[in-house]
């Protein structure tokens, strides 16, 4: 501690210029280091790519000629691998290739130069994965133990290409060659390239440097005069100002969240009493009027298992009461499944109606959050009411499916329809109000042949 203060007083006591000179200059350094770094790796990039695409151009040019058609023949027959050895034996290329490999994309080894390894299975490496999707994969004398292995008979720099092979009419990426070639040159030219680069941004920095310590030092004997009470006053008046800064944030985050909260928590309370206890109070309401209870003839035995479905559905809106009041909202769903919810839904609208609806789901189904899954079933629960209420139960479906990297899902009938401009109740009105509040779309279709409830749900944004 006592060296630290001894080294803050020493720095004090020197110029402004001086300070500027000494920090400046490390700091440019660090920043010479950064962009001389930087400058240097896209160079070694840029070089590399070029000359990989030069040279996989030309392999291409070559070795696809004498390829078959990759999708009818997953081999290489004995005079293809021939013309393949005469050809990458011939010229300039010739004398530079230490390997060739050809790879099928389950990775199997159609073609080396190393007979032993033709046939080989061997689990795709990235860099064969990133050529099956169309790019050019080159490094250079990054060799893995592997690699290391093969190659230990040459000591020469090597520059290791990676180039999808595609079908000349489709432009699909069918096979993917792999190939080693001698680099000396190519590492002698990056080299020189790299020298350079490091001296322009030397000179570079050490020409800022110079300037801007010429600058400091004129307007250093001002700045000293006036550095204190400056200070004193800048540092007074940053005080104020943060604490002024976050009195502010916090009232307006404050005032923000007792908004929100309260109406969100009143909009919830409105929309889960009529979707839930005022949907299954209704049901009971109407099947009050059901000939089972009021037509003579009636049998006591149906008439009694009638009454208690109404019972069995009146003691559900009072479960799901006493759970609004304390805060739970279908406590069930928020472990279920997307398809369990739809079947839950689907299987109690069975169960209170004697009704038979039509469910088709998808092989699988995205996992949603706990809002979403609410409003699917409350949607289920009030698409179902409504065709059986106003479409009289008939033709009752439910089907969800996945679209463009979106769920949507349809609760449809075959009743008489209606106008949706006319009569959008607050049970529709609440769905829609539901449905948009998590980023989802509430869409009404009605006609002469049916209804059609559909909510279309963004993935990307759920998840």
């Amino acid at each position: 501690m006592r060296y630290l203060q001894d080294f803050y007083q020493r720095w004090n006591s020197l110029s402004l210029a001086l300070q500027f000179l000494i920090a400046g200059g490390l700091g440019l350094l660090a920043v010479m280091f950064v962009v001389g770094l930087w400058v240097t790796s896209q160079i070694r990039e840029a070089v590399m790519r070029n000359s990989a695409g030069t040279t996989a151009l030309y392999v291409d040019s070559v070795i696809a000629p004498l390829l078959p058609d990759m999708r009818k023949s997953q081999e290489l027959s004995e005079g293809v691998r021939r013309a393949l050895d005469e050809t990458l034996d011939q010229g300039a290329l010739g004398k530079r290739l230490v390997s060739f490999k050809l790879w099928r994309r389950d990775g199997k080894i159609l073609y080396a130069k190393d007979p032993t390894l033709i046939g080989q299975m061997v689990g795709p490496s990235a860099n064969l994965i990133h050529a099956f999707e169309g790019n050019v994969v080159v490094e250079f004398d990054q060799l893995d133990d592997i690699e290391r292995q093969e190659h230990r008979a040459t000591s020469e720099p090597l520059l290791e290409i990676y180039n999808p092979m595609r079908e000349p009419w489709s432009g699909d990426v069918v096979a993917v060659s792999e190939f080693y070639e001698i680099a000396d040159d190519f590492q002698a030219t990056l080299n020189s390239s790299l020298w350079s680069s490091w001296l322009v941004v030397a000179g570079a920095t050490a020409a800022a440097l110079a300037m801007l310590s010429g600058i400091v030092l004129r307007g250093s004997r001002t700045i000293q005069t006036q550095r204190s009470a400056l200070e004193a006053k800048v540092a007074e008046l940053q005080a104020l100002l943060l604490q002024n800064s976050s009195l502010r944030h916090r009232v307006q985050r404050a005032s923000r969240r007792a908004t929100a909260i309260n109406e969100r928590y009143l909009r919830r309370i409105g929309a889960d009493l009529h979707d839930g206890p005022a949907q299954l109070i209704a049901l009971a309401a109407l099947r009050m009027d059901s000939p089972l209870l009021v037509a003579p003839t009636a049998s006591s035995n149906r008439r009694k298992a009638e009454i208690a479905d109404i019972h069995h559905t009146l003691d559900e809106a009072m479960r799901e009461i006493r759970a609004i009041c304390n805060g739970l909202v279908l406590p069930q769903i928020e472990n279920a499944a997307v398809a369990d919810i739809l079947r839950l839904a689907v299987a109690e609208h069975e169960r209170r109606t004697a009704s038979s609806v039509s469910l088709s789901l998808p092989a699988q189904l995205p996992d949603l959050g706990t809002s979403e899954k609410i409003s699917i079933y409350r949607f289920a629960q009030e698409g179902l009411n409504n065709a059986w209420r106003h479409g009289k139960g008939k033709d009752q479906a439910v089907e969800a499916r996945m679209t463009g990297g979106k769920l949507v899902i349809q609760v449809v009938d075959g009743g008489a329809g209606f106008d949706p401009a006319a009569r959008e109740g607050l049970g529709l009105a609440g769905l829609r109000e539901r449905i948009e509040s998590i980023g989802g779309h509430f869409d009404i279709s009605s006609c002469r042949k049916g209804t059609q409830l559909t909510i279309t749900l963004s993935i990307e944004e759920q998840q």
